[in-house]
């Protein structure tokens, strides 16, 4: 960019209000130094990322600024007001910062600017207003490393939470466990007592493979009865409860809850009668309850220790242990783990309801720094159902990217908020209840970690955050 007109004098200059309350000296050295530019309409005056080399105020024309969110340009100012500036807005710092432009500067119509080199603005400005620059300097560091602290506390306090809620989580099936093993142990004290008074009656071969074979069929069905229904079960059970009776074994009340859970019926019980005869039925069936239990214990202690398994691999999934933090990434996978990891903040009044375009492809991410975004998203939607409705959890393609909608029934965000969702340090909760860096925190991973977008879309009873990640690598 070269200068095409001539540079302005001191007057000039003092007409525009940045320059207003120069001395003559200033005032000079701006002149000397200010180019002014002209830029016809639709030419880029700076553009986003690119080294800020140039300081910009405005003299005639419209101009608009930019920026690229998910691959498209979004729109943020459009402004004909004669002195504003942009560009290199932290000249200030000099080498000490990296300089790029934030936005890209467009020219609607035809514009007019005025350019500052950013070094020498900078060396002369520091000579002019030290304790301004002081205080821009403290402002901006002390705004950054605030940003940093109150982020590293609410990811602390988020890993807190996820902590109690996977002890909560692991302590369930622990307990179940725990709790079978020492059932089952009595179970087998049961069987081997039983056995004996079995054996002690003396009865024959044929009878005791009779029995066994029976043993064996009834385990078979513990694992493949079917659930039944409260009004379901007491019927059976007190038919159960009636042959018990009916045939003189004792505490008929105990046997009828063991059989029917294992889906045994009274045609069952009179093979048993016609296998080992009545003198030995009551032990015979005890020992088969006996069975029965400690096969449907061992089912129990299975499923918990695979509960305890998955939700021990849903944590290293979730923390992407021993993993590289770049990598193609199943958003699924991450999806779900995060579910897990909260499994113990959702309460029971919610409804989780996945809707998953498993054509998707894997995304090239940083999956723990994903994991957090879904954690912050999944959080604030559970916050805003306070105790009830629906969590829908959407993946879809849209484009070249991969879409990935947190959506709850809430209330919704007020039209005049939903502009500052993502500003730091904003929040609608009430006072202690949210540091306002959650989405904050999100935005910058989604769109400056990953090139991606994260917007929102409320209406009451209807909220859903979108976030817009690229399916191939961004370019350099």
């Amino acid at each position: 960019m070269t200068a095409t007109g001539p540079r302005l004098g001191p007057d000039e200059l003092r007409g525009l209000f940045l320059f207003e309350d120069l001395d003559a000296d200033q005032l000079a050295w701006v002149a000397a130094n200010a180019d002014v530019v002209d830029c016809p309409a639709g030419s880029d005056v700076s553009v986003e990322g690119e080294p800020a080399e140039c300081f910009f105020v405005l003299l005639d024309g419209t101009m608009s600024m930019v920026r690229l969110v998910g691959g498209s340009e979004v729109e943020t100012v459009r402004t004909s007001h004669r002195g504003v500036y942009s560009g290199a807005v932290q000249f200030y710092f000099g080498d000490r910062l990296e300089q790029r432009y934030p936005a890209t500067v467009r020219a609607v119509t035809d514009c007019r600017f005025l350019t500052l080199p950013a070094g020498p603005f900078a060396a002369v400005f520091r000579q002019w207003f030290p304790m301004a620059v002081h205080l821009l300097e403290g402002m901006f560091v002390g705004q950054r490393t605030s940003a940093e602290l109150v982020g590293q506390r609410e990811r602390l306090l988020a890993l807190g939470k996820l902590s109690a809620g996977l002890t909560h989580e692991l302590n369930n099936p622990a307990a179940a466990a725990s709790r079978a093993a020492g059932a089952l142990r009595e179970r087998f004290a049961g069987m081997r007592h039983k056995l004996a008074m079995l054996s002690e009656g003396r009865l024959d071969g044929e009878v005791l493979r009779a029995l066994t074979g029976l043993q064996e069929e009834f385990v078979e069905r513990v694992g493949t009865a079917r659930e039944l229904s409260t009004l379901e079960r007491s019927d059976l059970e007190d038919g159960l409860g009636e042959w018990l009776e009916d045939h003189a074994v004792p505490q008929p009340w105990e046997l009828a809850g063991v059989f029917v859970a294992a889906g045994l019926e009274p045609e069952d019980l009179d093979r048993v009668t016609d296998a080992v005869g009545p003198d030995h039925l009551a032990p015979a069936l005890r020992w088969l309850a006996y069975t029965v239990e400690a096969e449907a214990l061992l089912v129990e202690i299975a499923d918990s220790t695979h509960r305890i398994s998955s939700l021990v691999d849903a944590a290293k999934q979730y923390s992407q242990m021993d993993r590289t933090p770049h990598q193609p990434t199943d958003l699924h996978a991450g999806l779900d783990a995060t579910l897990v990891m909260l499994g113990g903040k959702i309460p029971a009044g919610v409804t989780v309801v996945k809707d998953y375009d498993r054509s998707l492809p894997a995304v090239p991410a940083y999956a723990g720094e994903l994991n957090q975004v879904w954690t912050n998203l999944i959080v604030n939607a559970l916050d805003a159902m306070a105790g009830s409705g629906t969590l829908t959890v959407r993946t879809a393609r849209r484009g070249e990217s991969a879409l990935v909608e947190i959506g709850d029934t809430g209330p919704g965000i007020p039209a005049e908020l939903r502009a500052r969702v993502f500003e730091p340090f904003f929040t609608t909760k009430p006072v202690g209840q949210g540091t306002g860096l959650g989405l904050d925190v999100s935005w910058r991973v989604v769109v400056k970690r990953h090139g991606g977008d994260l917007r929102v879309v409320s209406e009451p009873g209807d909220t859903r955050f979108q976030v817009l990640l690229p399916l191939t690598e961004p370019a350099a």
